[in-house]
């Protein structure tokens, strides 16, 4: 979609409305879409791994396959001369020993696949603040869920390929994806499109509200739901998905005195901008609605977004949650 005409006027907790002009180059040139960047704005003490948590270096290259490098796990397969792989590479050496090149049969290294049992592990992510130690067969389950994993550029517009913390993440995307950053828990956004019927699957905006000491991301599109041309805005948190359901949202669109308003929990960013769009966890906006709610001659788009963010704060003697709106 061309976003050299798309004009959205912003105004958070009180600010004045100031115009900001989202050039197409803001969204598209960027030389981060195929080199994955991993980041921890967290240094550990001295450049040193503490040695309580170091990973048990001569058995665990024991257990590094050859050929891609990863950790094995059964069934770990073996040539006549001893040397192993994993059962993923096989396939991809045809059956032959990528180090002395013999046929390798289907014999199984049951040796290695008993130490790998008896083996505890730290989490991959230690260096980044995970304590916890499996045993060497729960290690991988654990490391695809943990907390401390690094989380995905939530930005949209492309398929930027860093990752890291949170910090490191939104220093990325005012840096490099040049998105606006606004403080506070109240915004008001307008949305000018000179030609509404040019829809397209493309992120038409990405700001991001610093409010409560953490990080929001709105985002607001357009795309084709069926047949159908429509505009939708949803909120993504910086964060695991149990910190974001502290937190709610609502936004409301509407003119000519009729509106919309949407009320819902923010996603964390551990779930895809894909896969928040496609489940319709948002305010969806029809075209006909839209070009409705800009008036005039229906030929130019013109939406406005209100919304605020609030925090939930448990009420201890009834027992339910109650919103706690910044000033």
């Amino acid at each position: 979609m061309d976003l050299d005409n798309i004009e959205c006027v912003s105004s958070s907790d009180g600010m004045e409305e100031e115009e900001i002009h989202h050039l197409h180059h803001h969204h598209h040139n960027l030389n981060h879409n195929h080199v994955v960047h991993q980041f921890s704005s967290k240094p550990l003490q001295n450049g040193v791994v503490p040695p309580a948590t170091a990973p048990a270096t001569s058995v665990h290259e024991l257990l590094e396959c050859p050929v891609c490098t990863n950790s094995m796990y059964p069934p770990i397969h073996q040539c006549h001369n001893g040397h192993t792989l994993c059962s993923t590479c096989k396939t991809r050496v045809h059956n032959r020993c990528p180090t002395c090149r013999q046929e390798l049969g289907d014999i199984r290294c049951l040796a290695l696949e008993k130490v790998a049992e008896s083996l505890e592990l730290p989490c991959k992510y230690y260096s980044l603040g995970c304590p916890e130690i499996f045993p060497y067969y729960s290690k991988l389950k654990h490391e695809a869920v943990c907390n401390f994993r690094p989380y995905n550029c939530p930005y949209a517009g492309s398929e930027c390929s860093v990752v890291g913390d949170i910090p490191f993440l939104v220093s990325h995307l005012r840096d490099d994806h040049k998105v606006d950053m606004h403080t506070g828990c109240t915004f008001n956004h307008r949305y000018v499109k000179s030609n509404p019927r040019e829809v397209e699957n493309a992120t038409w905006m990405l700001t991001v509200f610093h409010c409560f000491g953490q990080y929001f991301c709105l985002h607001f599109e357009a795309f084709q739901l069926g047949m159908s041309p429509v505009y939708m805005a949803f909120l993504r948190f910086m964060g695991d998905e149990n910190e974001a359901r502290n937190y709610g949202y609502s936004l409301e669109v509407g003119a000519n005195g009729r509106k919309l308003i949407w009320e819902g929990t923010p996603r964390s960013i551990r779930d895809s901008h894909r896969k928040v769009r496609d489940s319709h966890d948002g305010l969806i906006i029809q075209r006909n609605m839209a070009l409705f709610f800009s008036g005039g001659d229906r030929k130019e788009l013109k939406l406005r977004v209100t919304g605020r963010i609030w925090k939930e704060q448990q009420n201890q003697d009834a027992g339910v949650c109650i919103p706690n709106l910044c000033s």
